[in-house]
């Protein structure tokens, strides 16, 4: 007695599954790698924007200030691996000096993370950068001299 009709099925099952395995295994690979980079600019961005509004409101001296605000970003960037580009960190002071007693000063982190693996002649047609950004404010002491 002969079972279904002769065709012969056996070990198609395997080489479904790897390809199918493999079609979905790629975009979801470069999907958690992509998202991995943005996040740690994010974390990036978070922690210079937090610090620089911190050095801002805690130092006296504009020039001494900012100098220490831009050495913070640089290394909450570097710690993720990025670079601290021209125009990453923004500072705002709604007095002057900075450091007025309760004046509010805000510092902000622009970080722009390119995506992994893509080509170069895809750079001009496809936007291959995700921009991220965080302002942070602080408010300088009541009692801080200045």
């Amino acid at each position: 007695m002969r079972r279904g009709s002769g065709r012969r099925d056996e070990g198609s099952a395997a080489v479904e599954l790897l390809a199918v395995g493999v079609l979905l295994l790629v975009p979801l690979a470069y999907l958690v790698l992509a998202l991995g980079r943005v996040q740690a600019a994010a974390f990036a961005a978070e922690a210079g924007a937090r610090e620089a509004s911190r050095v801002l409101a805690t130092t006296s001296g504009d020039g001494p200030a900012a100098a220490r605000a831009q050495a913070a970003v640089a290394l909450a960037l570097a710690d993720q691996g990025f670079a601290a580009g021209p125009g990453a960190l923004v500072l705002e002071c709604a007095a002057r000096p900075c450091r007025t007693p309760q004046a509010p000063v805000a510092a902000t982190v622009r970080v722009r993370v390119p995506l992994p693996l893509v080509p170069s002649f895809a750079r001009a047609a496809v936007p291959v950068e995700v921009p991220v950004q965080v302002r942070r404010v602080a408010v300088a002491d009541r009692f801080a001299p200045t």
